[in-house]
C-alpha cells in the first residue's frame, strides 16, 4: 500500500508538472500585439441594467507571405517583403447577455477613412488617408485595422485576432473537415484575361473540406462572382464549422481540445490583453454558450464607388442601421424571447420612451450639474464628410449660431481642418464638464448616449457628423428591433443547413 501510494503521488506530481509545462508551451506559442495603434475615438459600451457588456472581436485574415508555407499557399504574390493586406475582416459581436452573436464582414475593396496610425514594431507613422480597408493592416498592423473599424462603426472593439494562410490550413486540419456546398461543379482557376484563382475544384453537392482545400474555399472569389459573395461563402463555412465543433463536444473532449489548442496557439496572433491560453479558453467558453439559431452572419451593405467601379462604399443609412444595432446590442436575429431587444437603456424599441430618456438624459447620469448657458464654452466641428461625399459647407457655423440663439453665447465654430465622423457626438475632456456637455446635447436633441468623455477634446465640443447634414435639430434616430436588419445585409442564420453557393458560369466544369 505504501508503494502504491508513493507511486500514485509521483504520477500525480508528474502529470501536474507536465500539464504546467504544456500550458507554458502553449502560452509560448501565442504571438501578441498592441490592441490599437491608430487614432480612434470609440468608447466602451456602458453596462446594461444587469451590469453586463457586449464583447466585440475583430478577426483579420492576412495575406502575408513571410514564410515558405505562406508563399507556397498564397500563390501569385511571392514577394515576402510586401506589407500584408487584411483581405478578410469580420467583426464578431457577442451580446451582453451572451445569448446571441452576430458576425459582420466588410469586403476588402471597400473605400473608407483610415486614421493616422503608428506601427508598434517599427515606430513608422502613417498619416490618415482614404483608401480601401484591406490596406489598413499594412499601415500599422492589426491595431490600425481595429482603429479603422472603430471610427467607421462607432463600436468599441475589445480584441483582435489575425490568421495567415498557413494558420487557416492548420486550424482546418485540427477541426477535421467542414461541410460546404456548391450547386454546380466549381474550378476557380486562371482564365484568359483573368489571372489568379484559388484552385478550388469541387463537384456539385456537399463536400467536407479541410487543410489546404478549406483555405481554397475561403479564398475563392472569381468563381462566386464578387468579393461580397466570397464573404457569403466564408459565412457558410463558419456556420458549418461552429455546428461541427458543437457536434464534436470539443470542450469536453480532452484529445480534441488539445489538438485545437496546439493549432490555435500556433496559428493566431492576438491583441496582447488576451494573449494567454486561459483568456483564449475563456473567450471560447463564452462563444460556446450561444445556440446556433442565435448566430447571424452578415456583410455590411455596400454600393459601388463612383470613383472606381472595382471598389465599394458603405451603403449610407443601411450600413449605419447595422452599426447602430451593434452599438445598442440589438440582436441580429429574432429567435430570442418575444420583444427582446437590447438590455442597454438607450436601445429600447419604444420610440416614445427613447425620446423621453434622451431629453431627460442631461438631468441624470452624472453628479456634475450644468453651468449657466452663457458660461459654457462650446466648440462646433464640421465632420460631415463621408467617403462618398464632401463636407457640408457652413455646418459648424449653422449649429454654433443655433446654440447662441438658445443662450449658449460662448458657442463658436472650430476652424481647424475638417475631419470625418459617421455619427454626431458631443465630447468633453473631464468629469467637471460632463453636465455641461449633456446640457448642450439636450438643447440640440442629441441623445445622452452620444455624449462621450474624450481626451481629444479641450472643452465641450459638438462634432456634427455625416448623420446630420441639414437642419438645426438633430434628426431623431429610429431604434431598430431584434432581427430588423437591412435587406441587403445578406444575413445567414447559423442553424440554416440548406445554404449552397452558385458558381459563376465561366468557372463551372
Amino acid at each position: 500500500m505504501r508503494w502504491s501510494a508513493t507511486t500514485l503521488a509521483v504520477l500525480i506530481l508528474g502529470t501536474a508538472g507536465a500539464g504546467y509545462l504544456y500550458y507554458q508551451h502553449l502560452n509560448g506559442n501565442i504571438q501578441k500585439g498592441e490592441r490599437s495603434s491608430g487614432d480612434s475615438k470609440a468608447n466602451r459600451t456602458e453596462p446594461n441594467a444587469d451590469g453586463q457588456t457586449p464583447l466585440n472581436i475583430l478577426l483579420i485574415g492576412s495575406d502575408s507571405r513571410k514564410s515558405d508555407a505562406n508563399v507556397a499557399l498564397g500563390g501569385s504574390r511571392d514577394h515576402r517583403d510586401n506589407p500584408p493586406l487584411g483581405d478578410v475582416q469580420m467583426l464578431i459581436h457577442l451580446s451582453a447577455d451572451r445569448e446571441s452573436a452576430a458576425v459582420v464582414s466588410i469586403p476588402r475593396d471597400t473605400r473608407v477613412d483610415i486614421p493616422a496610425c503608428k506601427d508598434p514594431d517599427t515606430g513608422e507613422a502613417y498619416a490618415a488617408t482614404n483608401r480601401i480597408i484591406n490596406e489598413s493592416l499594412s499601415r500599422g498592423g492589426a491595431g490600425c485595422t481595429l482603429a479603422t473599424w472603430e471610427n467607421l462603426t462607432g463600436v468599441y472593439i475589445d480584441h483582435w485576432m489575425t490568421i495567415d494562410f498557413a494558420g487557416v490550413v492548420s486550424m482546418a486540419d485540427a477541426i477535421g473537415g467542414v461541410e460546404v456546398c456548391v450547386r454546380q461543379n466549381v474550378w476557380d482557376r486562371p482564365l484568359p484575361g483573368v489571372s489568379g484563382g484559388s484552385q478550388l475544384k469541387l463537384e456539385a453537392g456537399r463536400t467536407k473540406v479541410e487543410g489546404e482545400q478549406a483555405l481554397q474555399w475561403l479564398r475563392t472569389r472569381h468563381a462566386w462572382g464578387s468579393d461580397p459573395l466570397r464573404a457569403r461563402a466564408q459565412h457558410m463555412y463558419m456556420n458549418s464549422m461552429i455546428r461541427t465543433l458543437k457536434d464534436q463536444n470539443v470542450f469536453t473532449d480532452g484529445g480534441r481540445l488539445t489538438k485545437l489548442a496546439e493549432a490555435a496557439t500556433e496559428s493566431l496572433t492576438v491583441s496582447e490583453e488576451i494573449g494567454t491560453v486561459k483568456k483564449l479558453y475563456d473567450l471560447g467558453m463564452q462563444l460556446k454558450t450561444v445556440p446556433t439559431d442565435r448566430i447571424t452572419m452578415t456583410t455590411m451593405p455596400t454600393v459601388q464607388d463612383p470613383k472606381n467601379v472595382n471598389h465599394l462604399l458603405p451603403a449610407g443609412d443601411d450600413a449605419e442601421k447595422m452599426w447602430a444595432m451593434l452599438r445598442d446590442d440589438v440582436p441580429f436575429d429574432d429567435n430570442g424571447t418575444k420583444g427582446e431587444g437590447s438590455k442597454n437603456e438607450d436601445a429600447k424599441t419604444d420610440g416614445s420612451k427613447t425620446d423621453a430618456r434622451q431629453t431627460a438624459g442631461a438631468d441624470k447620469g452624472t453628479g456634475d450639474p450644468a453651468a449657466a448657458k452663457d458660461e459654457i464654452g462650446v466648440l462646433v466641428s464640421n465632420a460631415t464628410r463621408t467617403a462618398a461625399l464632401g463636407p457640408v459647407a457652413g455646418r459648424a457655423s449653422t449649429i454654433a449660431e443655433a446654440l447662441v440663439a438658445k443662450g449658449y453665447t460662448r458657442a463658436g465654430k472650430d476652424t481647424s481642418p475638417a475631419v470625418a465622423e459617421e455619427r454626431t457626438v458631443v465630447r468633453y475632456p473631464s468629469a467637471e464638464l460632463a453636465g455641461d456637455a449633456q446640457a448642450v446635447a439636450k438643447s440640440l436633441g442629441i441623445p445622452v448616449s452620444s455624449v462621450k468623455k474624450s481626451t481629444d477634446a479641450s472643452g465641450v465640443t459638438v462634432v456634427v457628423g455625416a448623420d446630420w447634414r441639414t437642419g438645426t435639430a438633430y434628426p431623431k434616430q429610429a431604434s431598430p428591433e431584434a432581427g430588423d436588419l437591412p435587406s441587403n445585409s445578406d444575413a445567414i442564420n447559423g442553424s440554416d443547413t440548406g445554404q449552397c453557393m452558385d458558381v459563376y458560369q465561366p468557372y463551372r466544369w
